[in-house]
């Protein structure tokens, strides 16, 4: 039985391949792959890697490859029909049945692409005929090149049914125009007249890249139109505006090569970002985040990027975007939030001060427990007991709506650490004990000491994580050994873009050599690394870490390093307890601080037995 490719493709979306693998193999996440050891040969060293944005598996040890149909087939000795049948089930589809209607729905869907590219063509050759003469100036005078509205294939619908005439030359009839959404046919029995007239067009492409719908711009007052400034095709056997994203064709490659994804407001915003170098950026087609367009985009990032104004609007919009995401979450799959200047939009920033200014927004991104944090507690004061409650009780509420109980349990114990962190040392109305410091008063002399001494012990923790870098940058086969203990490192925003450029250049498997990988990260094209990475001084602190170093003598002072950060982090729990026991905690977490200080003195007691590495 043949199956329609959309059938297929369906399928596809609905399920991860690291979902239907991971049943059968242990996966562990690298970067944009995950790993484990090879379900078809005995191995130590593991082999096997699954890679979601592609949608397919391989191992390296057997040279087995596919997608999860052929992972199904493999596993279960299952014949093609029989694992899409298992797979439709499981992704909550009917097969679709081998019928003449069948056959017919076919034809027709390949008829509606041929009809919908046979426009787009046409809109092309408009934008650059006298009457689109106003559209391509606007372009061009809100910065976008001809090679960029070629390559976004931007086009013009003039006024009038000049639409109908030419696609009839084509032999395309009107009810195919009209099921493909480029003609309307009114109730009174009026011929079809065109859909989108005196607007630039920008075509909206599936998955594969083929056209299947537009969004329209009018030109000139839009007051004056009968419908808004911005439209979009209505939805057609082959478009569903809240399961597409504007230039996921696009932004795919893009986020396959490394980018990350980006999702701005509106077409206009989606190009200018493409044109300054964020060739990873959709949009939703006009209405909020839905919850298929944030699966679609963790299909090619885990943890892609919303846009949205800095004022009250945007808040709400990230809010609302927020919200879905929370039953959807998994471990390693969430958003994160960025927002602009108020008043500002991605096109109008890079208009302002360029990729340069967008990027500094970016650096600033706000992770969704942030932004869940702020809807719940700056939405009214927390001054008494009892308020502070309720903000508990809000909180905890959003929490429950996410459905895998592990990254469930651990935005409770974020929120609840939140929630300690900030009311332990409120004073009580009416308090006067430690009445608030006058402004001319200084601090004490202890308190500034302690200032100096975090600052400085802030300093030395960056300069261990520099160097545990460096190390891997030019011993990159230890990164397979170390790469849960690295991914767990609290790595500033800075040193953290070079720990994911590491991991997704050597999760790619690209033949890279050590020349070849030490020059990526020496390069200034968007791969600067931070001051002290690849640097002498480095090298001076810390030899193991230089590519002249065997692998043997890295591994081991890469091993000195990661035990002292383990201890830093059982010092922090300990002294967490600690001030619980002292807040009249109960007498498990007594015995709770009792083993984290035995863990400790074990691990002192190691590492002081151990070389100066």
């Amino acid at each position: 039985m043949a199956f329609p490719p959309q059938f297929l493709d369906e399928i596809r979306t609905r399920l991860s391949v690291s979902d239907i693998v991971g049943r059968r193999v242990k996966l562990i996440r690298r970067g944009r792959e995950f790993v484990g050891l090879s379900p078809f040969n005995p191995e130590k060293t593991p082999s096997f890697t699954v890679n979601d944005q592609k949608g397919f598996y391989h191992c390296f040890s057997s040279g087995e490859h596919g997608d999860i149909f052929a992972w199904v087939m493999r596993m279960e000795g299952l014949s093609f029909p029989e694992a899409v049948e298992r797979l439709a089930a499981e992704a909550g589809l009917e097969v679709p049945k081998e019928t003449p209607a069948e056959r017919a729905r076919a034809e027709r869907r390949a008829g509606l692409h041929d009809a919908l590219e046979a426009a787009c063509t046409w809109f092309e050759t408009q934008l650059r005929a006298p009457d689109g003469r106003e559209a391509l100036s606007y372009l061009r005078d809100r910065g976008l090149g001809d090679e960029t509205i070629r390559a976004f294939r931007l086009g013009y619908a003039p006024d009038g049914t000049a639409l109908k005439a030419a696609m009839a030359e084509k032999g395309i009839p009107d009810r195919l125009l009209i099921e493909a959404g480029l003609l309307r046919q009114p109730d009174d029995g009026r011929p079809a007249y065109p859909f989108f007239r005196r607007r630039i067009l920008f075509p909206i492409a599936d998955g594969r890249g083929r056209v299947i719908a537009f969004g329209g711009r009018f030109m000139g007052d839009h007051k004056a139109a009968q419908t808004g400034k911005y439209i979009n095709s209505p939805d057609t056997p082959l478009f569903d505006k809240g399961r597409t994203l504007y230039n996921l064709d696009r932004a795919r490659t893009a986020a396959h090569k490394g980018a990350g994804i980006l999702v701005a407001e509106g077409y206009m915003d989606v190009i200018a970002l493409a044109q300054a170098g964020f060739g990873a950026a959709v949009a939703p087609l006009g209405t909020a985040m839905t919850e298929d367009q944030i699966g679609l985009m963790w299909r090619h990032d885990p943890e892609p990027v919303l846009c949205f104004d800095g004022d009250e609007a945007g808040r709400r919009a990230a809010g609302r975007a927020a919200e879905r995401a929370l039953p959807l979450l998994r471990p390693g799959t969430t958003l994160r939030f960025a927002f602009l200047p108020a008043g500002e939009d991605p096109d109008s920033l890079l208009q302002a001060e360029g990729a340069a200014g967008m990027r500094r927004v970016l650096d600033h991104c706000m992770p969704l427990a942030d932004v869940i944090w702020a809807m719940e507690a700056g939405l009214r004061p927390v001054d008494t007991p009892e308020r502070r409650a309720d903000l508990e009780k809000r909180l905890m509420e959003r929490v429950s709506q996410i459905g895998d109980p592990t990254v469930r349990n651990h935005y409770q114990g974020e929120f609840r650490d939140r929630l300690w962190r900030q009311f332990r040392s409120r004073p009580a109305p009416g308090n006067r004990r430690n009445p608030p410091r006058s402004a001319g008063r200084q601090a004490p002399a202890g308190a500034a000491v302690n200032q100096q001494l975090r600052g400085l012990a802030a300093s030395h923790l960056r300069r261990q994580h520099i160097i545990v870098l460096t190390t891997l940058i030019n011993h990159p086969r230890l990164l397979e050994r170390f790469g849960d203990q690295v991914d767990a490192l609290p790595l500033d925003p800075d040193l953290d873009k070079v720990r994911r450029r590491l991991q997704n250049l050597l999760s790619s498997r690209e033949n890279l050599d050590l020349d070849e990988l030490s020059a990526h990260f020496s390069k200034a094209e968007g791969a600067a690394v931070p001051v002290g990475v690849l640097d002498t001084l480095t090298y001076k602190m810390a030899s193991f870490s230089s590519p002249e170093a065997s692998d043997d003598a890295a591994s081991a002072g890469l091993e000195g390093i990661m035990a002292l950060q383990t201890q830093r982090q059982l010092c922090d729990e300990a002294e967490t307890v600690r001030r619980q026991v002292q807040a009249d905690m109960p007498s498990k977490e007594m015995s709770r601080m009792r083993a984290i200080r035995e863990a400790v003195e074990a691990g002192e007691l190691k590492i002081a037995q151990g070389d100066d590495s």
